[in-house]
C-alpha cells in the first residue's frame, strides 16, 4: 500500500517542485491554502501546455501567468509576515538559473537559424532525395543523421530536417513514413541524451554543476551514455526495420546549394561549442559566457557577409545593383529574432512555477516518497516514464532542485530516462509533437503508439546496459 501512495505522489512530480534555497525565515506552507493554490493553478496552466495542439494557445503564455501569481501569493504572504527578503532572494536564484539556460539557448539557436538561412539543412535534405536510397536505407540513414546531428543541433531541428526527407521520398507510403518518423524520434531524442548540447535536460544537468562522491558531472561525463543511446535507438530501430517496405523509389529533386559562407558559419559554431566547454572545464566559469563570447564570432561573421553582400549576386546582377540597401545582406540579428521565443518564455514560465512551488515546500514530502522511499534507480526510471506524459522541462528541473544525494551514475541514469523516455509516446517530446504536425494524419499519436512496447524495450535495454557497462559509477 505504502509502494502504491508512492506512485500516485510521483505521478505529480512535476506539479510538486522544488526549493534550493532557504533560510531562517522559510515557512513550510505546503498545508496552507497559498501551497494548495499554488498547486491547482500549475496544474491547470500546465492542462492547457498539454492541449496545445487543440486550443492553439501558445505553451509559454499559461505557465508565465502561473508563475507570476504564485509568486505573486507568495512575496504577499512573506510581506504580511515581515520577511520579504526570503522570498525576493528565491525568485532572484530562480531567475539566475533561468537566464544562464535561456542565454546559451539563445545562441545555440541563432547559430541554428544562421545555418538554415544559408541552406545548410535544406542542401543536405535535397542531397538525400536525389541520391535515390531504398526505403530500408533511408529508414536506416534518416535514424543514424537524426542520432549524431541532435547532440549538436536540437532534436527537434533534427526531426523535422530527417522528416522533411521521409516525406519528398516516400510521401505516397503511409506505413513507411509512420515507422520513419517513428524511427526518427526515438533517434534524436536517443542523441540527445549523450551530449550536454542535446537536450535542454542534458544541458541543465551540466550547467548544474553537480558533486558527486566519484567527481563532478562534467563535460566528458556524458559521454558514457553514448553505447546506452546506441541501443535505446537500435533495439527498437532493429525491429522495425522488417516492417519497413523494400522499395527502391525513383530519384528526383533538384540540388540546393549552400550560400556562401554556410560552412565558415557550421565551423563557428563548433569552435563556439568548444569554446563554451573550455570555459566551463578549464576556467570554471559558466557556459553560457562561453556560447555568449562564441556569438561574438558569428556577429563579426555577419558583419563580413553584410559588407560583401554584392558577392551573392551573379555579375549580370551586379552591374545593375543599385546601392548596398538593395542587397539583402545577411543580419544576425534577424537569426535571433527567429529564435524559438515561445520555447525560450515557456522554460521560464516553468523554472518559475518550478522554483515557486519548491519555495513553498513540497521537496521533502516528495525526496522521502521519491529517492529514499523506493530509491534512486527506480525513481530515476519512473522520471522518465513521466517525461513520456509531460514535459521532462520540469520533471528534470525538479529533480535537480531537489538535488538528492546520487552517485554519478545514478545522476547519469537520470540524464538519460528524462531524455529517452519522451521517445514511448509521440506527446512526450518536442520532436515527436512537431511531427505530428508535419506528417499530419500519417505520424499519428496512435500509430506511435503501436510501437510503444518496441521502444520500451529499448528503453530498458538502454537502462540495463548503462547499470552494467557504468556500474563503477553507481558505488
Amino acid at each position: 500500500m505504502n509502494r502504491l501512495f508512492t506512485f500516485l505522489a510521483l505521478l505529480f512530480t512535476p506539479l510538486l517542485a522544488f526549493s534550493a534555497e532557504s533560510g531562517v525565515n522559510h515557512f513550510d506552507l505546503t498545508h496552507h491554502w497559498v501551497g494548495y493554490t499554488a498547486l491547482a493553478i500549475f496544474g491547470l496552466a500546465y492542462a492547457l501546455v498539454i492541449g496545445e495542439e487543440f486550443t492553439h494557445l501558445r505553451k509559454s503564455k499559461p505557465v508565465i501567468l502561473a508563475a507570476g501569481i504564485i509568486w505573486g501569493m507568495i512575496g504577499w504572504y512573506y510581506v504580511q509576515h515581515g520577511v520579504p527578503a526570503e522570498a525576493e532572494h528565491a525568485v532572484r536564484h530562480n531567475l539566475l538559473e533561468y537566464a544562464e539556460l535561456m542565454l546559451f539557448l539563445l545562441v545555440a539557436m541563432t547559430y541554428i537559424n544562421a545555418m538554415d538561412e544559408r541552406n545548410v539543412f535544406e542542401a543536405l535534405r535535397s542531397w538525400l532525395v536525389r541520391k535515390g536510397f531504398g526505403l530500408r536505407k533511408l529508414f536506416w540513414i534518416t535514424g543514424l543523421l537524426a542520432f549524431f546531428i541532435s547532440p549538436v543541433a536540437d532534436n527537434l531541428t533534427t526531426a523535422l530536417l530527417m522528416c522533411a526527407v521521409v516525406m519528398a521520398v516516400g510521401g505516397g507510403k503511409p506505413r513507411f513514413v509512420l515507422l520513419a518518423c517513428t524511427n526518427i524520434v526515438v533517434a534524436a531524442n536517443a542523441g540527445g541524451a549523450f551530449s550536454p548540447f542535446g537536450d535542454i535536460t542534458t544541458l541543465m544537468v551540466w550547467q548544474k554543476v553537480i558533486h558527486t562522491p566519484e567527481g563532478i558531472v562534467d563535460f566528458w561525463s556524458f559521454f558514457h551514455l553514448f553505447i546506452p543511446a546506441i541501443i535505446n535507438w537500435g533495439v527498437p530501430a532493429l525491429i522495425m526495420n522488417f516492417a519497413v517496405p523494400n522499395e527502391q523509389p525513383e530519384a528526383g529533386g533538384e540540388e540546393v546549394p549552400m550560400k556562401r559562407g554556410a560552412l565558415r558559419i557550421v565551423f563557428l559554431f563548433l569552435i563556439t561549442i568548444i569554446t563554451a566547454v573550455g570555459f566551463h572545464q578549464f576556467l570554471h566559469l559558466p557556459p553560457v559566457v562561453g556560447m555568449l563570447t562564441g556569438l561574438s564570432f558569428l556577429q563579426l561573421f555577419g558583419y563580413y557577409l553584410k559588407k560583401t553582400a554584392r558577392k551573392d549576386l551573379s555579375p549580370e546582377d551586379r552591374e545593375h545593383a543599385g546601392q548596398m540597401g538593395d542587397v539583402v545582406a545577411f543580419d544576425v540579428f534577424s537569426k535571433v529574432a527567429r529564435a524559438e521565443w515561445d520555447t525560450l518564455f515557456f522554460f521560464y514560465g516553468v523554472v518559475l512555477c518550478v522554483g515557486g512551488l519548491g519555495f513553498i515546500g513540497y521537496l521533502a514530502m516528495i525526496s522521502q516518497s521519491m529517492y529514499i522511499g523506493l530509491g534512486p534507480t527506480w525513481a530515476n526510471v519512473i522520471v522518465g516514464l513521466l517525461s513520456s506524459i509531460v514535459d521532462n522541462i520540469p520533471v528534470m528541473f525538479a529533480v535537480l532542485t531537489m538535488n538528492p544525494d546520487m552517485s554519478m551514475g545514478q545522476w547519469l541514469l537520470v540524464t538519460l530516462t528524462a531524455g529517452v523516455g519522451g521517445s514511448l509516446l509521440s506527446i512526450g517530446s518536442a520532436a515527436g509533437v512537431a511531427l505530428m504536425g508535419q506528417a499530419r494524419g500519417v505520424y499519428t499519436f496512435f500509430g506511435h503508439l503501436k510501437w510503444a512496447p518496441v521502444i520500451a524495450l529499448g528503453y530498458v535495454a538502454s537502462i540495463m546496459a548503462h547499470l552494467w557497462l557504468n556500474g563503477a559509477m553507481f558505488n
